[in-house]
């Protein structure tokens, strides 16, 4: 066996370890990154940038349809899926040249192949094993399913969902998280029938109440059924359909069933357990600095328990050269990452949710300023709110946000949240106008005992 050293040695290289990468050659160190699909991994190949595009081309189509309502005469002719999907493999592609790029820049050694931790410095690729003074676990997620329902046929996960040749015409969508709800208002924006289920009370069920409400709303107007509160029990195949069992005795009949319960860590047959590394539910348990139990060796990304974000690997990748490098960098606080749903209306949030926070502080204050205040945001037509927590006489811990392009406001929610900024350090600082932050001021100012632009 061939035997090539370097100071790191990183399995898988999505965002978490091609960021880990990159940050640590930036430091010095020699970096061999092991993939065996291609760099980006599942955010940008099949995840986060080719799902926003589709997004994207529903947002389009949905102000074509619309356009009346701006006084411009125009008419939605219909969807050309293959457009849509060149348009989305575009962007793909475009990204990874960019990243093929900055790994060959920074000088990281790129190693195609499924990769086998042997011990722990080891990592073994088709009879060739690469050891390094450290190693970071970057192998990611796979969609899940539940159990006896099998994908294949018109069972599909998200991966196949982005690349459909054609647009369905009914669609029941298993799982009201993210993934879920963002699949939901693409085909209903291309002209679907859709039919969200989800088993807990709420759409979006990890965001605050007050968030899940309003989404329900807009999905409603938008035409989008859901059913919540409901298990699923089981779903047939015939030659032109699927039927969907629900454990409350209805029935559901579509082209497509999508199963979006969720991500599991792929973590499975790589070696880990075999080296000692403690696992739980499948996940690779680490500390607050993303060490495992096995000395000099790290984890990153959806297989560490907790968020399955790109960005949250991504930071966390940069994390983990720092600590090597021996820069002491500051733990990541989880609460503390951005979170947003990019349906029509998206979903943005940082922080803790109003019971989270109740549990934590005890006494909490809430406001929420509706975006019918907001000029930008009925220049859009949008609507939705952004709902702000405290600690009582504290700190800001909670934003939520609903509506048309608030995504984009989770940059300035995230560091009010992260500087522990209390509503008065907020509400001096000028939001340019007309814009869609100045609902982050207004809510800023109300909390801080001077509402403007707010009834009652």
């Amino acid at each position: 066996m061939t035997d090539t050293s370097a100071d790191l040695v990183i399995l898988g290289g999505g965002s978490g370890g091609y960021a880990c990468a990159f940050r640590a050659a930036e430091l010095g160190l020699s970096v061999v990154l092991i993939e065996k699909d291609k760099l980006g991994g599942t955010c940008l190949h099949r995840g986060c940038i080719p799902t926003k595009a589709l997004l994207h081309a529903a947002e389009v189509a949905d102000s074509t349809r619309d356009a009346d309502q701006f006084g411009v005469r125009a008419a939605l002719e219909g969807i050309d899926i293959d457009g849509v999907n060149k348009y989305k493999d575009d962007i793909v592609s475009g990204l990874y040249k960019g990243l093929q790029g900055l790994a060959k820049a920074h000088k990281v050694t790129m190693v195609e192949g499924a990769g086998t931790l042997v011990d722990a410095n080891t990592v073994e690729v088709d009879g060739t094993r690469y050891t390094g003074k450290n190693v970071v676990l970057a192998t990611g997620s796979y969609s899940k399913t539940l159990p006896g329902l099998e994908l294949g046929g018109r069972v599909i996960a998200s991966e196949q969902a982005l690349n459909l040749d054609f647009i369905p015409n009914k669609v029941v969508v298993l799982g009201g998280g993210v993934i879920g709800v963002e699949f939901a208002s693409v085909w209903a924006s291309f002209g679907a029938e859709v039919t969200v289920v989800e088993a807990l009370p709420h759409l979006v069920p990890n965001e605050d109440e007050f968030a899940s409400k309003r989404l329900e709303r807009a999905f409603r107007k938008r035409g989008i059924k859901f059913k919540t509160g409901v298990k699923f029990t089981g779903a047939t195949q015939s030659d032109d359909g699927v039927s969907v069992s629900l454990e409350n005795g209805e029935t559901y009949d579509a082209d497509l069933l999508l199963v979006a319960v969720g991500r599991g860590p792929n973590t499975a047959g790589h070696g880990f357990e075999q080296v000692g590394v403690t696992m739980e539910r499948g996940f690779v348990r680490t500390d607050e600095r993303l060490r495992t139990n096995v000395p000099g060796v790290f984890a990153v990304g959806d297989i560490v328990p907790g968020l399955q974000l790109a960005h949250r690997g991504f930071q966390q990748g940069i994390f983990i050269a720092e600590e090597i490098a021996g820069l002491n960098p500051q733990p990541i606080d989880e609460a503390g990452i951005p979170r947003v749903t990019y349906s029509h209306p998206e979903v943005a949030s940082v922080g803790l949710t109003e019971a989270a926070a109740k549990e934590q502080y005890g006494s909490v204050e809430t406001f929420t300023y509706d975006l019918a205040g907001n000029g930008k945001s009925q220049i859009l037509k949008t609507q939705g709110a952004v709902k702000l927590i405290r600690a009582t006489d504290g700190p800001v811990v909670g934003l939520h946000m609903v509506g048309d392009r608030v995504g984009e406001l989770i940059g300035e929610a995230q560091l009010i949240y992260n500087w522990e900024a209390l509503p008065e350090d907020v509400a001096p600082l000028v939001h340019a106008h007309p814009t869609q932050t100045e609902a982050l001021g207004e809510a800023h100012l109300a909390l801080a005992g001077k509402p403007l632009h707010v009834h009652g």
